[in-house]
């Protein structure tokens, strides 16, 4: 189904309604639409974040849909490539993928929403020949460094133009964008035009399990247009005529499943992994009103009581930064109301594209880390705690002085 620019109220899958509200987050600012310095007082767009489930086909959503070209502008300041864990996990898509491919398959690779080339350059190193395919200003970092990438939306129409270039392709791969797509059935018949018969789709996206299980609401954000389960997602590969052989949870994004996807043919079946996930996914409730009346009381109370512990250790003149700077910190932030009169800066390592900005509704300046160990602040919130492990494990080596707090999944306090 492809969706209208504005309010839904309707399934964005099975075109259901009416819908079961979950929660009102409040009006937000899109995430990533950072600010320079001389937009300070220029007015921002803010618009509904409403988490919705459809009770036909489960699939959990939000209900209103940004413009792509307003989300996803030239100067989108995200790079999967800064993040180490990340990066590691997106490259190593290429040798779990190219075991399953035959000598006759295509040499041809293309990954949608591509961003700096991540997934690309593991299958570039095995001798792939790879076409990235990315909206915004990301694009010409890969082209750079050697990815050859597209600075377009994927289409049906734009498949057409490439297959006719290239020929069809053994790999398409697109990672964490599935959510993001308001045109899905476009999508879709596009991949299924240019992939080749034996080939494979590889979709990763955030798990709504992951979510629920971990306590992610800030993961919720007007780019995830919907928060994917297993059983929706078959029901939606199905109308456009694909089946998934296999399932994987996987840890990137704090929680996320990687799904692959063949055309229907009398070769591929349904994989014992897909159907086992889908009765995990039963058993835990994903399907009934229970677990998501918990999951709304649970957001509530955190925003309760999350925001009393900050504005009492501001009120004891406390200095307060913010470690991280993810699309998914904007959500906490502004539900929050934790602004630039609470937060005096925002922590990034050096390579990040967001340094000299400042953020959505809340206009807290983003700096270089380094000014944390110059000055350092009373406490650092974590706010990328999705690889809280991993960031406390480098600060301490370089001698991070404050107390940190990790917000979530349970507000914590370390020293």
């Amino acid at each position: 189904m492809d969706l209208k620019i504005g309010k839904l109220s309707k399934c964005q899958i099975c075109n259901h309604s009416p819908l079961n509200k979950i929660i009102n987050l409040g009006n937000i600012t899109p995430c990533d639409s950072l600010l320079k310095p001389k937009q300070l007082k220029k007015r921002q767009k803010k618009y509904p974040l409403n988490l919705f489930r459809c009770t036909k086909c489960g699939l959990v959503q939000i209900d209103y849909v940004v413009n792509p070209k307003e989300l996803f502008h030239v100067n989108y300041p995200y790079r999967s490539g800064i993040t180490k864990d990340l990066k590691k996990n997106l490259e190593k898509i290429s040798s779990h993928v190219s075991r399953g491919l035959n000598n006759k398959s295509s040499k041809l690779v293309i990954d949608i929403g591509s961003n700096d080339g991540s997934i690309l350059k593991g299958f570039k190193r095995l001798g792939f020949e790879v076409l990235g395919i990315e909206p915004t200003n990301i694009a010409k970092i890969a082209n750079k460094d050697g990815i050859n990438t597209l600075q377009e939306f994927f289409s049906y129409n734009l498949s057409k133009k490439i297959k006719k270039k290239y020929g069809h392709a053994s790999v398409i791969t697109a990672s964490n964008v599935f959510a993001h797509v308001n045109k899905l059935s476009d999508l879709l018949n596009g991949i299924h035009n240019i992939l080749e018969d034996d080939g494979v789709f590889v979709s990763e996206s955030h798990y709504l399990g992951s979510i629920i299980e971990r306590f992610q609401f800030d993961s919720i954000y007007h780019e995830h247009l919907k928060y994917y389960s297993i059983k929706p997602l078959i029901k939606l590969f199905e109308k456009h005529n694909f089946i998934f052989e296999k399932v994987e949870r996987i840890p990137n994004y704090g929680g996320s499943i990687r799904v692959y996807a063949r055309k229907k043919s009398n070769k591929f079946s349904i994989g014992k992994t897909v159907k086992n996930l889908l009765k995990y996914e039963i058993n835990k409730g994903y399907y009934n009103d229970k677990t998501y009346n918990l999951f709304s009381r649970k957001i509530k109370n955190f925003k309760k009581n999350f925001t009393k512990k900050i504005f009492n250790l501001k009120k004891q003149n406390n200095s307060l930064i913010g470690i991280g700077c993810p699309g998914r910190a904007m959500t906490l932030l502004e539900y929050c109301k934790l602004d630039n009169k609470v937060i005096d800066y925002i922590a990034e390592q050096k390579t990040s594209l967001k340094i000299g900005l400042y953020t959505p509704g809340t206009k807290i300046p983003v700096k270089d880390e380094k000014n944390a160990f110059k000055s350092p602040p009373d406490y650092g919130i974590m706010l990328s705690w999705h690889y809280a492990k991993s960031i406390i494990k480098n600060l301490k080596k370089k001698n991070f002085k404050p107390k940190i707090i990790v917000p979530l999944p349970k507000i914590r306090f370390l020293k």
